[in-house]
């Protein structure tokens, strides 16, 4: 969210240049995210998804409108190879839950792929910089959020497990200098795991940011 420190801090382990554009990714992504918490009708959650996904693939040819997001992206994301239609897909991910009436594995998949996974890929195409993980790294963070919005605890759970497995494949070895914002919100993702879902996320606390700032240091 866009008042996450621990995700301000992570994303600002980025060079400076790519800065702007990530934290430009990360407020589609939060964009997308109201839509589905605000919609309570999936035909009208699917209608302002489908204005998005057009919207989005007009960067690439015209003047984006008078919208923050859209201006940011345009100004920061498109420029450095990121290109509309590829902010386009995101919105996949997000119909893969409004479509269905309860979020099986099915949908879980769907959603890690096409959320997590493909914008941590447009983030690292961003920086400029590509690395085996960037794909794991993204489903878990994205499965380990879902987690914590889903009503059914045996949907949650298991959304839980599908993202501490793709967090571990994320996590091996040490991240290259310049994905590290990538990695540190992997990092992120597993310490909220080991949160109970009935208790609130300790971001900020002193032990988790130091733990961001050994990765910072070393990537691991």
């Amino acid at each position: 969210m866009q008042d996450d420190p621990e995700r301000a801090l992570a994303l600002n382990y980025a060079p400076t240049g790519a800065r702007d554009g990530l934290h430009a990714l990360f407020a589609l992504d939060d964009t997308f995210a109201h839509v589905l918490r605000t919609t309570t009708e999936p035909i009208i959650g699917q209608m302002r998804l489908a204005w998005w996904h057009d919207a989005l693939q007009r960067l690439d040819a015209a003047a984006p409108p008078a919208q923050p997001v859209l201006q940011a992206l345009a100004d920061a994301v498109v420029p450095r190879g990121v290109a509309g239609h590829t902010l386009a897909e995101l919105v996949i991910g997000w119909e893969a839950l409004i479509e269905v009436d309860a979020v099986d594995a099915a949908a879980m998949s769907a959603h890690a792929e096409g959320r997590g996974a493909a914008l941590f890929t447009a983030a690292a195409l961003l920086l400029d910089r590509s690395d085996g993980r960037v794909a794991a790294a993204g489903r878990g963070w994205a499965l380990a959020d879902l987690s914590r919005h889903l009503r059914s605890r045996e949907a949650a759970t298991q959304a839980r497990m599908l993202a501490a497995a793709a967090l571990d494949e994320a996590l091996v070895g040490a991240w290259p200098a310049t994905l590290r914002s990538l990695g540190a919100l992997a990092l992120i993702a597993r310490m909220n795991l080991a949160v109970s879902d009935n208790m609130p996320i300790p971001a900020g606390a002193p032990r988790r940011v130091a733990r961001l700032m050994l990765h910072r240091l070393t990537g691991r």
